[in-house]
């Protein structure tokens, strides 16, 4: 491998990389055309293992905005990424498969006095903040391509492996 080839190679690495934590933030942050911009046009998300639903990018971005409702409050940890980019004899493709397990800890809407939801109200924890009502932890699967504006997600598949709600 060339050093030319390794530049390029870390390069991809990070820029996957970057799509990977755009994605956290724009759920977390309930950013939804910024979820839509990370996805190719036939990009597809795959929730149902965690009791969502599979679809279209743009249709997910619609039932999360209104699922998410639910949790005003929280907060993706996107860790231990395991990046593998298509190897074309010794050069890097358009293709890249990511594997990161994921911890998500969410807080629920709470009813104010007038019967409204107040965002992220909950009991204190602590540290003095909301103390998460639903935790969920697992797996995703991205697949990505290469794109003339950059690495894009053609595919998510969450593969949830636990979970602590409410009471449990």
């Amino acid at each position: 491998m060339t050093q030319r080839v390794a530049l390029a190679t870390v390069m991809d690495r990070l820029a996957i990389d970057a799509v990977i934590t755009g994605y956290a933030v724009a759920v977390d942050d309930g950013a939804w055309s910024d979820y839509g911009a990370l996805f190719t046009p036939d990009g597809r998300a795959d929730y149902r293992d965690a009791g969502g639903v599979e679809g279209p990018a743009d249709e997910i971005a619609r039932w999360l905005a209104e699922t998410m409702r639910l949790f005003p409050v929280r907060q993706h940890l996107i860790v231990n990424r395991r990046i593998d980019l298509e190897d074309l004899g010794g050069y890097t493709g358009d293709r890249a498969e990511v594997l990161a397990d994921y911890l998500n800890p969410m807080c629920l809407a709470r009813k104010a006095g007038n019967g409204s939801a107040v965002p992220g109200r909950a009991e204190s924890g602590q540290a003095g903040g909301p103390t998460p009502d639903f935790v969920t932890g697992g797996r995703y699967a991205f697949e990505l391509r290469r794109a003339d504006s950059g690495w894009l997600i053609r595919t998510v598949t969450v593969h949830e492996k636990w979970r602590r709600t409410p009471g449990a």
